[in-house]
């Protein structure tokens, strides 16, 4: 195990039923935390269900009728937390429930919090508060709203909205275009009786894995499993690969207006190189050194020289093959500053690569890591995305991938960078 990763390894206690569950024992925290990942395909007729199931879900359970009741609970518990919520990975839709909690050995009066964290968790996933059957038309009601809002708000955020469109425009047509909040036009036919029916499909039908995280014994793993037996499960859903290459490309140019004071221009590059694949720790380098830092190609010739952007980097989606790199430029710089972005790609195609830039990369990666095994719920989210990409590396294996990455590597990665997309949000009165 590699030294100063110390986050724990997975270790698979049981699968059934289309239900994993995991244990990552580790010291390092004076909480645990229960997760559970129910994942489904990113599709237009379920994304805005699964985006309002844990919003209404979250409202209340039998046990614990409203919010307040929860978070009484909660406090009871020594201040435990407990959220919910939506994400999208590739073209995976996946609703996440999570509780935090003091770990055993930190309890003061011997509570056995850990059973009661878990009662409560599964509560709210297993028993919600039903009126007559379904969900409560008060809270289906607040939550619509409350989801409206946050998927209007989108735009409120104009460098995350921009590289959001980017992706979509890069994958129209595809599932992975379709924003994870889901459609406001969809809000209005959810029912109570049909979103009650589509979480009855959740929990007996979508692959679900399940994450215990810290001081977590084997008996109380074994009762994690013996609660999810009890669950009445059915086919479950098959889940697709996310992945797309595609080694040619005409490039699109999409421009959107709106009421900005600074023009967001992002290019949108499919990278072919799939996350399983022994070519993605080079990936992740040659990431790093066009734009992942201040030592970045990007970050020292568009942003830094040229002066022509308030900041540029570079992002990649692992799971469906893309990269986008992101800049905040004066709405009359687009063509000079995409010219310079172009000049860095093909910089780095022709290898073009110092010691520095190789260096400074791989030992910001590495702060980078570290970092992530600071929050058990980055340390999750390592692990189920490694689950869902096919891979088995912990953080310190990882690590030790990228250390061997050369620049011959590096460049290999480059060539195989598609620029697909060029999409500029722009002020209303600029001339296209």
């Amino acid at each position: 195990m590699e030294t100063g990763f110390d986050a724990g390894r997975p270790v698979r206690v049981s699968s059934f039923n289309g239900i994993d569950v995991f244990m990552v024992n580790t010291d390092k925290f004076k909480t645990s935390s229960i997760h559970f990942f129910f994942q489904d395909n990113l599709a237009r007729e379920n994304v805005t269900k699964n985006a309002l199931l844990p919003a209404v879900m979250r409202r209340g359970s039998m046990e614990h009728p409203t919010f307040r009741d929860i978070s009484m609970e909660l406090e009871s518990l020594y201040g435990a937390t407990f959220d919910c919520g939506v994400t999208k990975k590739g073209e995976r839709h996946i609703i996440h429930f999570y509780t935090e909690f003091l770990s055993k050995q930190f309890v003061p009066d011997g509570t056995d919090i850990f059973a009661e964290a878990l009662e409560l968790l599964f509560g709210i996933i297993t028993r919600p508060a039903l009126a007559d059957g379904s969900f409560r038309e008060d809270y289906l009601a607040q939550e619509k709203e409350n989801l409206r809002i946050r998927i209007e708000g989108r735009v409120n955020d104009k460098m995350s909205y921009s590289v959001e469109r980017c992706m979509e425009e890069m994958c129209r047509n595809e599932p992975f275009e379709i924003y994870d909040y889901g459609f406001v036009e969809d809000l209005a036919p959810i029912t109570a009786d049909g979103l009650t029916a589509h979480y009855r499909t959740m929990l007996g039908t979508f692959p679900l894995q399940v994450y215990l995280v810290g001081s977590i014994s084997d008996k109380e793993a074994e009762k994690v499993t013996g609660l999810l037996s009890g669950l009445a499960r059915g086919d479950t859903v098959k889940l697709r690969e996310s992945f797309t290459g595609k080694e040619k490309a005409e490039i699109r140019h999409v421009t959107e207006t709106m009421d900005v004071t600074q023009g967001k221009l992002c290019l949108g590059c499919r990278t072919n190189t799939a996350p399983g694949s022994d070519d993605y720790p080079a990936l992740m380098v040659y990431n790093g050194i066009l734009g992942g830092g201040i030592h970045s190609k990007l970050f020292r010739n568009v942003r830094e020289k040229a002066s022509l952007a308030y900041y540029c980097y570079s992002m990649l989606e692992k799971f469906k093959g893309l990269m986008v790199i992101s800049s905040g430029i004066d709405t009359g710089n687009r063509e000079l500053a995409l010219d310079i972005i172009n000049m860095q790609l093909d910089d780095m195609s022709k290898g073009n690569i110092s010691d520095y830039e190789m260096e400074a990369t791989i030992k910001s990666m590495e702060t980078g890591i570290k970092s992530l095994t600071d929050s058990q719920v980055n340390i999750v989210d390592f692990y189920l995305s490694q689950t869902i990409a096919g891979t088995d590396d912990d953080f310190g294996t990882l690590m030790e991938k990228i250390r061997k990455v050369t620049k011959d590597d590096v460049r290999a990665a480059a060539q195989r960078i598609v620029p697909d997309t060029v999409y500029f949000l722009t002020a209303e009165s600029d001339d296209e």
